[in-house]
């Protein structure tokens, strides 16, 4: 990222944070940013914020008065703001995931360039990411790059379990299998672990 876009990211970024917390909006941050502050690749990408459905409005006005350009487009699950060149996804109906007080509480407080954030938990991030995928968008790079920085923080268990119904996240799972991701995180063997030391107590 060219150092002037880094900077209007930055500043976008704390215009949001600050945005929202003057209109008492609770918020995730999510998407790619959530996955970089934790050590995962650089982001080139838009903010992604997450919110509950009751609170999508409200989260569009705080940026409007944020001097932001709204935009809602016609999905129906998200809200666009535009700070200049740099957009803002307001996200409240992520496909798989009901925004709950659940999904807040699973939140992490973390310092993202230089100030104070929520981040999604992780296990959401790639849980929205993985589910989104479909027959008009089927690129998986950047899904096992971003995988492969942060496989020693995931609960990959957790992960399969929720996702294990969408075809597109199973072959997601077969990909890091055969690229040697999940071998090396001790998560996925726990239960054959347990069950091989079970064995060999009542084996003869």
């Amino acid at each position: 990222m060219a150092d002037e876009g880094f900077k209007a990211f930055e500043a976008t970024l704390k215009k949001s944070v600050a945005a929202f917390r003057e209109a008492e909006v609770p918020t995730l941050l999510g998407g790619s940013l959530a996955i970089w502050a934790r050590g995962g690749p650089e982001t080139r990408h838009d903010l992604d914020f997450m919110v509950k459905p009751e609170d999508a409005e409200r989260a569009l006005q705080a940026l409007v008065a944020a001097g932001m350009t709204p935009e809602r487009p016609p999905e129906g699950w998200l809200y666009k703001a535009w700070d200049g060149d740099v957009l803002v996804d307001i996200i409240f109906r992520p496909r798989g995931l009901e925004m709950t007080d659940e999904v807040f509480s699973r939140g992490e407080t973390r310092e993202v360039m230089a100030i104070s954030v929520i981040l999604m938990s992780l296990e959401d991030v790639f849980a929205t990411k993985l589910l989104a995928l479909d027959e008009h968008d089927c690129d998986y790079s950047a899904l096992i790059l971003r995988a492969r920085s942060l496989r020693e923080q995931l609960d990959w268990d957790d992960l399969r379990d929720r996702t294990d119904e969408w075809p597109f996240a199973r072959a997601f799972f077969t990909l890091a299998e055969g690229l040697g991701i999940l071998q090396q995180h001790p998560i996925v063997h726990q239960e054959a672990d347990r069950e091989h030391r079970r064995m060999r107590v009542v084996d003869p």
